[in-house]
């Protein structure tokens, strides 16, 4: 099956498609939950302008070619049966929908059902793809470490450890949402002063944080054992657009010693799609050498073949009022997965090198991701300089930080000459006033 090949789906006839539907081709079929049309939470896949309902699939024996375990999986209404099947079954039900949804196969395409297995992607509420067990986020854009510790430590922005080990802290599963969902401005402790005193406030300086996002599948390690960097690869299901929202001045007061805390845990939004790491493969990128007088990584964090993803990203800013008279949101920067100094494989490596077990379903954040320039910087903490440079948007107002009635849209796309782009959507949040 060519991947690359046309649909007789409408929206992703070419390669990449047009307008929304551009990325949502037969090359790319990502996977997530939805509800509409009079239907309960179930799985679908994204293909041109449609979401083919997968469990309908399974339902009328379309999918009948695939082992009975994968079909029971893609019958579920989150996707977390289905992830801990592990990649060989990942592969055989893309294929299949491959095969199923190419321009040259008629048996979905001729039946009755197909007209009820597939619906308008614009409308359907779109979930979580999974239930999330535990969720951690990485540190992991050299430039964004660099550019933040230097605002604190000129002399010396990288702490000792930075290019020995991928940084991360464990973050709030419960409060993942999908794309869509409203951010409401959190309260917590703010000082005036380094030292205090504190007062219990409504955040003042809130942010968005740019970032890929990593979905683990396959069986669960036991506790106590390690996953290697190889394996880790192939325990990744696939990747999401993630906004790890921060809460700036409630993270200044409060992140010594332990690091994040209330400052992390309110919110943390994922775009609904997740574009599979086969899906992906044609766009990896060998990992960077290090530089001179760089430390090489210790063993566990070694893989010849590790790799980096050529995934664009940008993050777009849209005010209330430029909303209300049709002004398109403003991109405000723009960076690249290859900006990362440590590859997903490694954080995921890393993360069960003391035995943590990880489990599908299990999501892991990129930390902000980060290029060289100054439009490359994922975050307004950086954009801005900490407030120091704000930013104009189309309605005349700035911004050092973001404003109740923000929406702050991430997006994404995997791009390589010579083959078709693969949209991730979009991850998007509305800020609310406080509670």
């Amino acid at each position: 099956m060519n991947a690359s090949g046309a649909s007789w789906v409408p929206g992703a006839r070419s390669a990449g498609g047009e307008g929304k539907s551009e990325g949502f081709g037969l090359a790319n079929l990502p996977m997530g939950a939805w509800s509409g049309e009079g239907r309960g939470a179930r799985l679908g896949a994204r293909i041109g302008d449609s979401i083919l309902d997968l469990h309908r699939c399974v339902e009328s024996g379309v999918l009948a070619r695939l082992d009975r375990r994968i079909q029971d999986a893609l019958a579920k209404p989150v996707l977390n049966d289905y992830l801990g099947l592990g990649s060989t079954a990942w592969a055989q039900a893309r294929a299949e929908l491959q095969r199923l949804l190419g321009e040259t196969c008629g048996e979905l395409r001729d039946a009755a059902v197909a007209k009820d297995a597939l619906l308008p992607a614009w409308g359907i509420t779109m979930r979580l793809p999974c239930d999330i067990g535990d969720y951690t986020d990485f540190y992991a854009s050299i430039h964004h470490a660099t550019n933040v510790g230097s605002m604190f430590r000129p002399t010396n922005p990288l702490m000792p450890n930075w290019k020995h080990l991928p940084v991360g802290y464990h973050g709030r599963a419960s409060t993942v949402v999908a794309s869509g969902a409203a951010v409401r401005r959190p309260m917590g402790q703010t000082v005036q002063a380094d030292d205090g005193p504190p007062s219990l406030t409504a955040c003042r300086l809130l942010d968005y944080e740019l970032e890929l996002g990593a979905v683990v599948g396959g069986q669960a390690n036991e506790i106590g054992q390690r996953v290697g960097v190889a394996e880790a690869a192939q325990r990744i299901f696939g990747h999401v657009l993630l906004n790890d929202w921060s809460a700036r001045d409630l993270q200044k007061w409060e992140y010594q010693p332990l690091g994040p805390f209330t400052a992390k845990n309110f919110i943390t939004s994922i775009s609904p799609w997740i574009v599979t790491s086969e899906a992906l493969a044609p766009y990896r990128v060998p990992m960077p050498a290090r530089g001179e007088g760089d430390p090489q990584p210790l063993e566990y964090l070694r893989w010849d073949d590790d790799f980096l993803l050529d995934v664009r990203l940008e993050v777009a800013i849209s005010s209330a009022p430029m909303r209300e008279r049709g002004v398109p949101a403003m991109v405000v920067s723009r960076s690249r997965g290859t900006d990362l100094w440590w590859s997903m494989n490694q954080m995921l490596a890393h993360h069960t090198v003391s035995g943590c077990r990880m489990r599908p379903g299990d999501l892991l954040g990129s930390g902000t991701i980060s290029g060289a320039g100054e439009d490359e910087r994922g975050c307004l903490l950086e954009l801005t300089w900490r407030g120091t440079k704000p930013i104009t948007l189309p309605d005349g107002t700035e911004r050092k930080f973001l404003q109740d009635g923000d929406e702050v849209i991430l997006r994404g796309w995997a791009v390589r000459d010579g083959l078709p782009k693969l949209s991730f959507g979009e991850c998007r949040g509305i800020v609310l006033p406080v509670a």
